[in-house]
């Protein structure tokens, strides 16, 4: 059954240990959680934002702030799986150009799994995992995008018959 951007702020809520800040676009005030690596340097995650479908907003306690795509997080999905192909040993994951987020789901107070609507669901981005992406976002769409020229593949999807 989706989740409704209100019951995603309510779930969430449950988690957070601080007061929430809810906007129409479904912020949410994470003031205590943690990394999972508590040994990690990582911030804090301060501020989560859905815009279904195209992208989310994450705020740490150092006041940086990531805007990331739903194509950018499906290519750079922590699953296993990743619905990808391996050309010489290299993880390329094409055609995402145009995919969606369809939820968001809590995952304890470290993480949220992406339900995207290509209907992978398998990867946990936890809070330090968004904020490695976040730091490295234009030197990681430079390689995925170097990557699928160096193979003769496209973001955008496959023309259907």
């Amino acid at each position: 059954m989706p989740i409704s951007a209100q019951m995603l702020v309510l779930k969430f809520l449950k988690l957070a240990r601080g007061p929430p800040n809810i906007s129409a676009c479904s912020d949410l005030f994470f003031g205590n959680c943690r990394a999972i690596h508590s040994g990690n340097s990582v911030p804090r995650l301060t501020r989560f934002s859905l815009h279904v479908p195209k992208h989310v907003e994450v705020e740490f306690e150092d006041g940086s702030t990531f805007r990331l795509s739903a194509e950018f997080l499906r290519v750079n999905s922590p699953a296993a799986d990743g619905k990808l192909r391996s050309i010489a040993g290299e993880k390329v994951i094409f055609g995402r150009r145009h995919v969606g987020i369809m939820k968001v789901e809590p995952i304890g107070n470290y993480g949220m799994r992406i339900v995207f609507d290509d209907l992978h669901r398998t990867g946990i981005y936890t809070w330090d995992y968004l904020h490695r992406l976040g730091t490295n976002k234009f030197s990681l769409m430079r390689s995925y995008i170097s990557t699928l020229k160096k193979h003769g593949l496209s973001r955008d999807p496959s023309k259907r018959k």
